[in-house]
């Protein structure tokens, strides 16, 4: 617990890092707020259309006769679920792909980064548009969407690990590993694992902006999930759909785009701070 609590207290010194994790907070709780939702986040006309922010709708109502601020609340809860979804599969291929590949090296390594490479070089933008047109139905549910878009968001990661699984495997340290008797799960594990940790979590953190930005993209060309169910994509794309602007309700619109947009910060920032303080090589 000390140093977990002396670890936050280094990265609060930056205040990028602090800043988005005020910003990840305050998302975090209006995604638990989601679970106390007076309204369902599906239906329609459950309160007065188009009424503007007031205390009784923080965030006003949309034309769809729905409060803004709830559906906000379980818009953040789907797009982070999407985005962990997708970031925590991909590492997991990631991980591995990257550590086998550089330890084995050979026809394992080839054949690993022939995949690898394959899935890197595909415009992921296009590809996704025509899988989601092609299974439409399957891709409307939140955990296939996180990992159809996990399918394309490992390949260059594990290939950064792999380059530093290379360079580890000709240190000192695994020599006399080997010569030890040490096995291979524990070299990999012990040894390796620590090193790679900070390409781990940064591009975990990167992986989910990326995924968030994805689902908004799709959700705007009406091939993500169901759009009824809010994320921060679908609300975008029904108030666009739905001529937000032309009807004055400014707030249906800017909503999503201001969410987006400080999610994204935070994330960014937190990717960079982390990484940073991760990287011995940032403290000279």
């Amino acid at each position: 617990m000390k140093k977990l609590g002396s670890l936050f207290r280094d990265l609060t010194k930056d205040f990028r890092f602090t800043i988005a994790f005020v910003i990840l907070l305050a998302l975090l709780f209006l995604a638990i707020l989601s679970f106390f939702s007076p309204y369902h986040p599906q239906r329609m006309y459950q309160v007065p259309r188009g009424r503007p922010p007031s205390w009784e709708h923080p965030l006003g109502t949309n034309w769809l006769g729905q409060d803004v601020f709830w559906q906000l609340t379980f818009a953040v809860r789907n797009s982070l679920l999407i985005a962990v979804i997708t970031s925590l599969i991909s590492r997991i291929i990631a991980i591995f792909v990257g550590m086998v590949a550089g330890y084995r090296g050979g026809l394992v390594d080839r054949i690993l980064m022939i995949i690898g490479d394959t899935t890197m070089v595909l415009p992921s933008l296009v590809v996704l548009i025509v899988v989601s047109t092609i299974l439409r139905e399957w891709v409307r549910h939140l955990t296939n969407l996180g990992l159809l878009l996990a399918f394309f968001s490992w390949a260059w990661d594990a290939r950064v690990i792999r380059s530093q699984i290379l360079s580890l495997r000709e240190r000192e340290f695994t020599f006399v590993a080997i010569l030890s008797g040490m096995r291979t799960t524990k070299l990999v594990l012990k040894q390796y694992l620590p090193h790679v940790l900070p390409v781990i979590l940064t591009t975990l953190i990167n992986n989910m902006s990326w995924a968030i930005g994805m689902e908004i993209t799709l959700a705007y060309l009406g091939l993500g999930i169901d759009p009824t169910v809010p994320t921060i994509g679908t609300m975008l794309q029904t108030a666009i759909y739905r001529q937000a602007l032309f009807l004055r309700l400014w707030w249906w619109l800017l909503t999503p785009i201001i969410t987006s947009i400080l999610l994204f910060i935070a994330l960014y920032w937190l990717s960079v701070v982390v990484s940073e303080y991760l990287d011995p090589r940032t403290r000279f």
